[in-house]
């Protein structure tokens, strides 16, 4: 009788074990995925500032004169940019930081694009690739996690 209690007290701690691992996997995984979704969230508030900015008139400081997004800056649509130490990451003197990561701008032409890297310690956890190329809504493309 014994070893049979025994048995039953092992195999409980291993099933106890594995439901603990299971457990933590799945909320790694939810943390990345929530990540994710903050990075795209605060990409796509950026890229609606930018197209607020296009449409404004210039004499209120905005981009209606300007036939291209070239010019803009994330301090232009009233970013604190920076490194102000909300990630473990480092963030350049043009660029945007908060909790969720860090926010780059760059603009070719008639194309906006905003890059969003969101870490976990000092480890890149996500990327957000969010392009605007116009002033509709519709003219906003997102990619989490491009491969290039």
């Amino acid at each position: 009788m014994g070893q049979q209690q025994l048995l039953l007290l092992v195999l409980g701690i291993v099933i106890v074990g594995l439901a603990v691992v299971v457990g933590i996997q799945a909320f790694s995984e939810n943390q990345k995925k929530a990540n994710a979704d903050a990075l795209v969230n605060d990409a796509i508030r950026i890229a609606s500032d930018a197209q607020a900015w296009k449409l404004k008139p210039a004499a209120f400081g905005g981009g209606a004169s300007a036939t291209n997004w070239t010019g803009l800056t994330l301090l232009q649509l009233g970013y604190d940019v920076g490194d102000n130490t909300s990630t473990q990451g480092e963030a350049d003197d043009d660029q945007y930081e908060n909790l969720n990561g860090i926010f780059d701008m760059s603009a070719s032409g008639a194309t906006l694009t905003i890059l969003g890297t969101g870490y976990n310690g000092s480890t890149a956890f996500n990327t957000v690739r969010v392009t605007v190329t116009g002033t509709e809504p519709s003219d906003i493309t997102t990619l989490v996690n491009p491969s290039s």
